[in-house]
């Protein structure tokens, strides 16, 4: 969709786009074999942009765009040189075609914040897809069902039975806790009730 909401990860406003010559070892490239660096293939902006379908690299100038490729953490496109940190290799691909350009900056700390907005991408980019992957996790904070109710209703009352104290509390209607759950602790055999204060008279 072309009104989809774009994020805007990196703007660098200096970039260096460079004709670099075919990699002939699998040492690395280095940007002291580019020729002169002080006359670059093209000169202007890059911006880093993502949607919901992945980050893209777009060098840009006021009029046009000079070349855009997408950035695929798991297939990254951009490498970094041997012998500086301001230089990279860029692969860009467009239907189906591929290229490598060199690119520089000019100062060493657009060179470095291009490189932790490309880092900060990956991260986010691997935990989507790690989360996406594992089976969903129970909150140990969220209760697993309704909370059992042991508030007494309207009318009931309980009594406890202490050994060796007497007569306890009487009560209409009881809750007999403890006589059918045994996985709870050990049972204690019920009390015979006192002798009735009737049977005295």
């Amino acid at each position: 969709m072309d009104d989809e909401i774009e994020s805007i990860l990196h703007i660098a406003r200096e970039v260096l786009v460079y004709k670099i010559p075919p990699l002939t070892k699998n040492a690395g490239h280095r940007a002291g074999e580019w020729g002169d660096l002080a006359d670059p293939l093209w000169k202007g902006r890059l911006r880093i942009v993502e949607k919901s379908s992945g980050a893209t690299l777009i060098f840009e100038d006021s009029t046009t765009v000079f070349a855009k490729t997408a950035y695929d953490p798991q297939r990254p496109s951009v490498e970094a040189v041997l012998d500086s940190s301001r230089y990279f290799v860029v692969r860009v691909e467009d239907a189906g075609k591929k290229a490598y350009i060199g690119m520089g900056f000019v100062e060493r700390t657009d060179s470095f914040d291009f490189n932790v907005a490309l880092q900060d991408y990956t991260k986010r980019y691997k935990s989507a897809q790690k989360a996406a992957l594992e089976p969903e996790t129970v909150d140990p904070q969220v209760p697993l069902g309704p909370k059992k109710d042991y508030t007494l209703k309207e009318g009931q009352t309980f009594s406890i039975n202490i050994p060796g104290r007497g007569k306890s509390a009487t009560s209409s209607n009881l809750f007999e806790t403890g006589s059918s759950d045994s996985s709870s602790g050990p049972a204690f055999p019920l009390l015979p009730p006192p002798p009735s204060a009737n049977k005295r008279r």
